[in-house]
């Protein structure tokens, strides 16, 4: 290549990074102003550095088989702020593929078109609705990146508020909130917070980007009476699996200022387990206890539900190579289950999971018809699930990929499938991941009737996103999703 080509690819990206930071206050300000959320074929474009939103406009090319640039997608966001747009989540990524197909143009005028529904739908004297008050019961790992993803989403349209963590009393009140505060700020898995922390010993608040959190200390539901601290009607979202049935759940129901209970582990009995995306349909008015069902089973299902509507699925068995939890041990040392006294970061642990038996409290036509076991590894987070399935047709590897692909790209489980497609990805690439699972391509096999599938998952954050859904389910905090799926 000659130094005339290398400069003017090195310009080419300048321009690039040039044009992507003037997309950032436009980008904001529909977020802040309409409420509308812009995404890139499902990735938020919000609060997103230069460099990831040419990442993701790069990424583009991997799932449409072109390419799209910031020079692509910046008339349309320009266009945007002048159609005085109603809430809604945009994809721009869906519309600048479509806006270059059609040979570019006017940009408004196509918009008007794309976007009919909430053109001109915009009343700022309206209001946004009620904020919807959020407690965490728990802040480990789970709750601590609820409260991340929580914190980010505050604003605008989202309408949840976190106003609450409860703990457990450690003593000295001060080190505690401190500690708690380094916790949330600093995260080996996850890297550091975004944004700003402050203590209030005196008040006993965390007070992140401007989020003010009270830390209420309680041995038990019954302790706690959150109306004095300012909390009504809200969503205690239990996140310590002590109680996984509707008698221990409903302890938080007995609480004065809580109107619901969400359990982020499998529930028992009656407890309606959701998988956001599958099933989250089935939330009535009256369920005021639900549970979010297991990291994996919401990894899995989303594919499963795929696969049996193309295919049919007559049968199967699903492993599941999971990353090591606090329940485990750091050494050996004595645990009321089988093996998991073994030291968790030095060995690979047989154990059992009943994600397989789960799949049919969300996709009952697939019940009896799955088996599966588990094992744990020694690595911190990300899992994966081996889908190893008889389906009632025919298929190959080709077929298999292209209907997976698109299932990620243009259904309504865009958010919950995700794809790859490369020789080289490992775990660590999918931390932060904000799908339920990631369908690893390259893995995949298919002879015949018999396929089998990789899929990897973030158990920690690609869960906790499938969480705040639910949230925003039974808060009643919707947006409409435009461009319309095609799948």
């Amino acid at each position: 290549m000659s130094q005339e080509s290398l400069d003017t690819v090195f310009q080419e990206w300048h321009d690039n990074q040039a044009i992507a930071e003037q997309m950032i206050p436009l980008i904001g300000n529909l977020y802040r102003r309409n409420n509308v959320v812009t995404t890139m074929f499902g990735r938020s474009l919000f609060n997103r550095s230069v460099i990831r939103i040419l990442k993701d406009h790069r990424f583009v090319r991997k799932i449409e088989g072109t390419e799209l640039s910031v020079q692509d997608t910046f008339p349309l966001v320009q266009a945007m702020q002048a159609l005085n747009l109603g809430p809604a989540h945009v994809d721009v990524g869906k519309l600048g593929v479509a806006f270059k197909k059609r040979g570019g143009g006017d940009a408004e005028a196509f918009l008007r078109e794309e976007l009919a529904e909430i053109v001109d739908a915009h009343d700022p004297d309206a209001g946004t609705g009620e904020p919807k008050d959020v407690v965490l019961y728990g802040f480990g790992r789970i709750g601590r990146i609820l409260a991340r993803v929580l914190i980010e989403k505050a604003g605008g349209g989202n309408l949840l508020r976190l106003k609450a963590i409860v703990v457990r009393g450690r003593g000295d009140i001060a080190k505690d909130l401190e500690k708690r505060a380094s916790l949330l700020r600093r995260d080996s898995v996850h890297g550091p917070f975004d944004g700003t922390i402050s203590v209030d010993v005196e008040s006993r608040t965390l007070t992140a980007n401007g989020n003010v959190i009270k830390v209420i200390y309680a041995d038990s539901p019954a302790e706690i009476d959150y109306t004095t601290y300012g909390i009504d009607h809200a969503v205690v979202v239990d996140n310590t699996g002590i109680w996984r049935d509707e008698e221990g759940l409903g302890q938080h129901l007995a609480c004065k200022g809580v109107s619901k209970a969400l359990l982020t582990a499998p529930g028992k009995g009656d407890v309606k387990n959701i998988v956001y995306g599958i099933n989250h349909q089935d939330i009535t008015g009256d369920d005021r206890i639900i549970s979010a069902a297991s990291c994996t089973t919401n990894a899995i299902v989303p594919v499963l539900k795929v696969l049996n509507d193309e295919f049919g699925i007559a049968h199967g068995h699903v492993e599941t190579v999971h990353s090591y939890t606090n329940d485990q041990n750091l050494i050996d040392n004595y645990h009321k289950g089988d093996r998991r006294g073994r030291s968790a970061p030095l060995n690979m642990v047989l154990t059992e999971t009943g994600a397989a038996k789960a799949v049919a409290k969300a996709l009952p036509e697939l019940s009896g018809k799955l088996t599966g076991n588990a094992i744990r590894v020694p690595t911190p987070n990300v899992s994966m699930a081996i889908l190893n399935l008889t389906l009632d047709r025919d298929t190959d590897v080709e077929a298999l990929n292209d209907y997976l692909r698109r299932m990620s790209i243009g259904s309504d489980y865009q958010k919950q499938i995700d794809f790859v497609d490369s020789p080289e990805v490992v775990s660590t690439d999918f931390v932060g991941n904000r799908h339920a699972g990631i369908v690893d391509a390259q893995a995949t096999i298919a002879n015949g009737k018999h396929v089998v599938l990789y899929v990897w998952y973030d158990n920690e954050f690609g869960y906790s996103c499938q969480v705040i859904r639910i949230l925003q389910q039974v808060s009643n905090v919707s947006f409409l999703k435009l461009p319309r799926s095609q799948g």
